[in-house]
């Protein structure tokens, strides 16, 4: 009677894969006063003795503002597809007075957790993509593709490069004459996605409006020829007329997301139908 008392607590308590259910709201880093965290989202038949492909998401906002909901939609579209999606928080101006470039130290933090604490979270750490949107874009090409701008107290020896990129109209050009420039200043040799891209950048679809004030059609098109030209995947995909921040308009979701799942699957990291449809 016992040990049947003990087998049943065992099973409410971890369940039938082994673990406990798992986080969904997790400190990845502590700088100061400022705790910094990933909200996660978990396939719906999510299995504790598997691993999964990750998506972490960076909010667009000018490395002024903005919130891990914007992409919370994707993720949850994600992981009904069978990844484990996380929304990164990361220090901003308007929230702790700082600039772009502890931003992009926050990030390549968050891919450094995910991937140091990979077997924890359930995630293949040879199948983490980056994503964001706009300055969140910038973010995750930038963890790809500069050297500089890392947390002293991170464990370098783990690799913040994700395996592949999502991004919705990044500001990848920091130079002169791009966003940013006036807050970035000479350093955007070492911060600006453009100015950085060397052999071994991860496969990387790129979505853009072509009325886009802040990043012109020919910037993205110099990109998706300096990746080819090194020899990496660059899917570049327009969208006729629109502007800036296009993709967070409805009728656009479906759009980009049909086709970041398509090349996920290109990539071998979805399997089965999309869950989305076109016209």
């Amino acid at each position: 009677m016992k040990i049947l008392f003990l087998t049943i607590i065992i099973f409410l308590v971890f369940g039938l894969s082994g673990f406990t259910q798992p986080e969904k709201h997790i400190l990845y880093k502590q700088i100061d006063s400022t705790s910094l965290y990933l909200d996660i989202k978990y396939p719906d038949k999510y299995d504790g003795n598997s691993s999964y492909p990750s998506i972490i998401f960076f909010f667009g906002g000018g490395w002024n503002n903005g919130s891990v909901m914007q992409f919370e939609p994707h993720a949850k579209y994600f992981a009904s597809r069978g990844m484990i999606c996380f929304l990164a928080d990361y220090k901003v101006k308007s929230r702790q007075q700082t600039s772009p470039f502890e931003s992009l130290k926050d990030a390549k933090s968050a891919i450094r957790y995910v991937r140091k604490n990979a077997k924890l979270l359930g995630v293949d750490p040879d199948r983490i993509v980056a994503s964001g949107g706009s300055a969140g874009g910038q973010l995750a090409a930038a963890t790809a593709l500069t050297k500089a701008f890392n947390e002293e107290n991170d464990d370098l020896s783990v690799s913040c490069i994700p395996n592949a990129l999502i991004l919705f109209n990044p500001v990848i050009d920091n130079g002169p004459g791009g966003y940013g420039y006036e807050r970035i200043g000479e350093k955007y040799k070492e911060f600006s996605p453009l100015h950085n891209i060397s052999k071994g950048a991860p496969p990387t679809i790129l979505f853009l409006g072509t009325n886009d004030k802040l990043i012109p059609v020919e910037t993205a098109k110099y990109y998706k020829t300096v990746m080819e030209k090194i020899g990496s995947r660059c899917d570049l995909m327009l969208f006729e007329g629109e502007g800036h921040g296009f993709f967070n308009k409805p009728e656009y979701f479906n759009k980009t997301v049909f086709e970041a799942d398509h090349f996920l699957r290109s990539l071998g990291y979805l399997t089965g139908e999309q869950l989305i449809r076109i016209d």
